[in-house]
């Protein structure tokens, strides 16, 4: 069976979202906006990652912080996760884990954005056989 996975997140403001992808260095490729501050649908683009985006249609709540991650989240592949982090911090996010190399040879970061969802970085290529 062949197959893709793609993630779709909402957000409380979806617009904001956006914003905060944007200059982390995504690229909206598609934005369909519904009612003044709303958007029903997008799509974010970063090299090969792609993910959708739209605006929360119930009160849902993200799971609380327990040390260093909510237990859940986006992992991204970058060549330069020191630029990620740096990125996403003067965009608004906050360092859950910042800049560091893993004894398995590869470098990552992970921080929230101003919304709460929790993103990775990293150097590692996850399903590739080393």
């Amino acid at each position: 069976m062949n197959a893709k996975l793609f993630a779709y997140l909402s957000y409380p403001d979806a617009p904001a979202a956006l914003e905060w992808m944007e200059r982390v260095g995504f690229d909206v490729v598609r934005c369909q906006e519904g009612a003044p501050g709303q958007v029903l649908h997008a799509e974010v683009r970063l090299g090969d990652a792609v993910l959708m985006v739209a605006s929360n249609d119930a009160e849902y709540q993200r799971p609380g912080l327990v040390g260093r991650s909510t237990g859940q989240g986006l992992y991204l592949l970058v060549d330069d996760v020191d630029d990620f982090h740096r990125n996403a911090l003067a965009a608004g996010g906050t360092s859950l884990i910042e800049p560091e190399s893993t004894e398995w040879g590869a470098r990552r970061a992970r921080v929230l954005d101003p919304q709460g969802q929790e993103w990775s970085a990293g150097t590692y290529e996850p399903g590739v056989n080393p």
